[in-house]
Formats: structure tokens, C-alpha cells, sequence
């Protein structure tokens, strides 16, 4: 999920921007104070469980790629209740949800036995949130800075009609780091969705999961985001009373666990990699891994472009010899990304892209930015797959623990090139990730995972996927892999077909 502003709201929004502009102003940040990732917790239970393998592969850091939902949230918790010293999260999405209730009240726990706990959350979704942060910022252990807050805590439209140009820019990165010792990085946000925990939409997604010399570089990264001029203290912005009980808050965790989710409770607590990880079992691949970010600057629009994720990410891999492998929930290559992988793919380059398909989108307007490119693409030989609303890997895992999602989505961002390595982070292959919102990830040297990668465009098709083709009139076709060709956006309503249209005709793909 990324901060898009609705198309169709554009022109007033730009109009209005212009006459509230001034309504409210940020606090200043003079009573700020500064703070960084500790140091010196190499004997935290973490650290001595994880010093073994680092110490005997010196230089590298040990990967471990986590593409299950319910696993995901099971180290995260485990993570937490291990932490001895400290916590530290950014990201772009909390949602108050049964995942984010379990996660806020581990926070709390991990505070309120001592650990130095840091959130730094994106403002654009917590509305009706603060009596939570509240109760979160009040909590010794526990500070909470807000990055690019909204100064009115009421409604989210009438702030963006005052400060556009500043409000439309958001902090899509996400970490979570333990004890300087353990990080995850990825694209989950923490919401039931994004852990295969949703009722209705569960997304496909993948974290890495890290120990070694690579930790303390996602540590600078976070404290470069924690010390910006964007991140406020909450206690600057958030209506502070009335603040959730603590009493009522614990109430709702034990709630949340003994109800209907205690099947998923069940799995995420016997979450195999979190207990040989805590035993020091886990059999990492050991490689090299290094952090790319954006300069929090861009927030300010003042960070230049060799400070842009994006640059980074070309010089740290060069031009693809032979395979470029994308997966990319929010594809919009423009103009200019079009022209590149076209050109990739007219040289020899087998280029390979998984996005979202119209039905399986929470983004109709993203969606008709990349419609519009998807013929020149194949023209040019790019191969295209669209994940299906029903992709068996996601539907399968949910029946095990008694649910049917109605709906499955893609939101990982990752990609591989020439089979050796691999990006995973935040970043979608869109204008807004290369231009307006802050992005993260790892660029990781690894055959393995990037064949993995490989392996699961070679069968994605019937599985995960449709395979887009052009037939001889140049008319889309859409193959789903059981012998069966459709010539329209499969399982979309002729509702979506009409929203991708329109939105197709407006000049919006700078903010897609």
C-alpha cells in the first residue's frame, strides 16, 4: 500500500492547496533531543545466539528470507519478547487491527521490563489513533516520533488541501531491529493483511530477516530517519487526552488472542525460524548485504538525485547481462522506465515482470498506469504476469487455519538480476517511490534467492498467475496457465474497467 492522492480529487485539491496554505504550521523541534542505536549489546541473549555465525564468517551477514505472513509476524513478536536493550521501528502503516494490537502490546511489554523501545511511524494513516499513541508515548521506555505529521488530527483531506506539496510526500521505509543484533526489512506494513491474517485480503509479500555487519548499517539508516527534520515527537502533534487505559489495552491483546484468531495465534507462535533462530540453530545463508535509502531530504524536496534510492539502486547493480526479474505490486514504469526495460529486453535481456492484475489491485488508479505501458512492453518483449485474485499459495495457507480469503493481493517489492542478486526492500517501480515517498531495502549478492526468484516466474503461470500476450492483431491476451485464454482483464467488474479507463485519460501519472 503507498499515500496516493484520488485522481479524481486532484484539480481541487491543487486549487485549494493554493488558498489554505498557511491554515497550520508545525511545532518547532527545539525540545527534540536527539538519540542513536546503542552499542554495545553484543552479550544480549540476541547477540550471543547470533555471534557464533557471525564471528565465523567474517564480513558477511546472515539472510534469511521470509515469504509466509504468519511467519513474518511470528519473528517480529518473538523478536521482541527477546529484546533486552532495544526496539526499533520504522515504518510506513500500523493499523489499531489484531496484528498491530498484538504488536503495539509487545512494545509495551518490552518498555515496560526495560528495553528502549523507538517507533517512528508514518502520520498519514493514523488517523483516529492518538488516545493509542498516547498511551504508547506516555510509557517511560517509549518514544514515538510521527514523520511528516499532519498538524490537524481531524480530517486527513482537509490537511492535505493546506499543505499538498509537503503532506503528498510520505516515509514508505520499513524496519524493525532488535537489539542492534537482528533486523527484518521489507514491505510489510503491520496490518492483518500483510501477514495473511486479513478476512477478506491477504497480500503476497517477502521480508529478509538479518544478523551480522548489515544490522548496525540499518541502524544508521533508522537513526538518519529518527533525527530528520520530519520526524516530530508525538507529544508535539497528538491530541494527548483522552489516552487509552494501559489495563484496557491489555484487555483487548488477551482478547484478540483467545477469539476467533486463535488458530492463527497457534501458528505464529510455533513459528519454526523464530525458535532455531533463539536457539541459535537457524542456518542463515551467509553473504554480502548492503542497506540503500533514500536521503530523508526528500521528504523536504531538497535531497538531490545521487541521493535517491533509485541512483543507488542502478550503480549498486549495473545494466542486466542477460535476466531482470521484477515483482512489483504498483508497477508504473512511465515513460521512461517503459523506454529502459524495452530497451533491456530488445538486447537480449530476458525481462520478466509480476504485478498485480486489476481484480487482485487495491489501487485501480496505480493499476491504469501500467495499462497504458503494457502494450509497448510486450512489443518489446518484456514478459508479463499478473497474479490472480485466488492465488493457490496464499489460499492454501489460510485454509489451514480456518479461513477463506476472499480476495489475494501482491505487495512485495523485490527483483533480481543476471541470477546472482537480489533487492528487497520497500521500493515499488513507480513515480512515486522514485520521486516523492522516502524508500528502503537490502541489495543482497545472493544465487540462491535470486533463483528462487526465477523458480517462481518459470511456474507462476497456472498457480499465482495470468501470462499477458499480444496476439496476431495486437489485442491483450490473458493465458491462465490451464489451457483457457481470455481477452479481457480477467475476474475485474466492468466498474473497474471504467475507473482504469478514466483514470487512464487524466495526467496523474506523476503522483501514481
Amino acid at each position: 500500500m503507498q499515500a496516493r492522492t484520488p485522481p479524481a480529487a486532484l484539480g481541487w485539491i491543487l486549487a485549494a492547496s493554493l488558498a489554505l496554505a498557511g491554515c497550520g504550521s508545525l511545532p518547532p523541534l527545539d525540545s527534540r533531543t536527539p538519540s542513536h542505536a546503542l552499542q554495545d549489546t553484543a552479550s544480549t541473549p540476541l547477540g550471543r545466539v547470533v555471534a557464533a555465525g557471525v564471528q565465523s564468517h567474517p564480513g558477511l551477514s546472515g539472510i534469511e528470507a521470509v515469504t509466509d505472513g504468519r511467519v513474518a509476524l511470528g519473528l517480529r513478536l518473538a523478536l521482541a519478547r527477546a529484546a533486552a536493550r532495544s526496539i526499533d521501528v520504522q515504518t510506513f502503516l500500523w493499523k489499531p487491527d489484531d496484528a498491530g494490537t498484538v504488536m503495539f502490546e509487545e512494545m509495551l511489554r518490552a518498555a515496560e521490563r526495560g528495553v528502549r523501545v523507538r517507533l517512528l511511524i508514518d502520520d498519514v494513516n493514523t488517523q483516529g489513533m492518538d488516545p493509542i499513541l498516547a498511551l504508547l508515548e506516555a510509557q517511560p521506555n517509549i518514544e514515538l516520533r510521527l514523520y511528516n505529521p499532519f498538524v490537524s488530527r481531524g480530517s486527513r483531506g482537509l490537511g492535505m488541501l493546506g499543505d499538498f506539496d509537503r503532506l503528498n510526500r510520505r516515509m514508505h521505509n520499513k524496519s524493525f531491529t532488535v537489539d542492534n543484533q537482528v533486523s527484518i526489512i521489507g514491505g510489510r506494513n503491520v496490518a492483518n493483511e500483510y501477514f495473511e491474517a486479513g478476512e477478506d485480503l491477504s497480500f503476497a509479500d517477502i521480508d529478509v530477516m538479518v544478523v551480522g555487519p548489515v544490522v548496525p548499517a540499518i541502524s544508521t539508516e533508522f537513526d538518519l530517519y529518527w533525527n530528520s527534520a520530519s520526524a516530530y515527537p508525538a507529544r508535539l502533534i497528538i491530541d494527548r487526552t483522552p489516552a487509552l487505559g494501559r489495563a484496557e489495552f491489555a484487555q483487548r491483546a488477551r482478547d484478540v488472542i483467545a477469539g476467533d484468531a486463535n488458530k492463527y495465534a497457534d501458528a505464529i507462535a510455533r513459528t519454526p525460524q523464530a525458535q532455531a533462530l533463539l536457539a541459535g540453530e537457524l542456518r542463515f545463508e551467509w553473504t554480502t548485504a548492503r542497506v540503500v535509502h533514500d536521503d530523508p531530504d526528500k521528504t523536504l524536496g531538497t535531497s538531490d538525485d545521487t541521493n535517491l534510492l533509485l541512483q543507488r539502486l542502478m550503480t549498486a547493480f549495473g545494466a542486466p547481462a542477460a535476466h531482470f526479474d521484477l515483482v512489483s505490486p504498483y508497477f508504473v514504469p512511465g515513460e521512461n522506465g517503459t523506454e529502459a526495460l524495452a530497451a533491456m529486453a530488445k538486447r537480449g535481456v530476458r525481462v520478466r515482470v509480476l504485478t498485480n492484475s486489476l481484480a487482485a489491485t487495491d489501487e485501480t488508479s496505480v493499476h491504469s498506469g501500467y495499462a497504458r505501458r503494457r502494450k509497448p512492453l510486450l512489443r518489446a518483449g518484456v514478459e508479463l504476469y499478473e497474479i490472480k485474485v485466488g492465488a493457490a499459495t496464499i489460499k492454501a495457507r489460510a485454509e489451514e487455519i480456518g479461513k477463506q480469503h476472499s480476495k489475494a493481493g501482491l505487495h512485495a517489492k523485490t527483483f533480481a538480476v543476471d541470477q546472482r542478486s537480489v533487492f528487497v526492500g520497500s521500493f515499488n517501480f513507480d513515480p512515486r517511490s522514485a520521486k516523492l515517498n522516502t524508500e528502503m531495502g537490502l541489495v543482497i549478492d545472493s544465487v540462491p534467492l535470486a533463483r528462487r526468484l526465477a523458480a517462481m516466474f518459470d511456474t507462476a503461470s497456472p498457480a499465482l498467475a495470468y501470462h499477458v500476450t499480444l496476439d496476431a492483431n495486437d489485442d491483450l491476451r490473458w493465458h491462465d496457465g490451464a489451457g483457457v485464454t481470455l481477452e479481457s482483464e480477467p475476474e475485474a467488474s466492468w466498474a473497474q474497467r471504467v475507473k482504469v479507463r478514466i483514470f487512464s485519460w487524466l495526467p496523474i501519472e506523476w503522483l501514481l
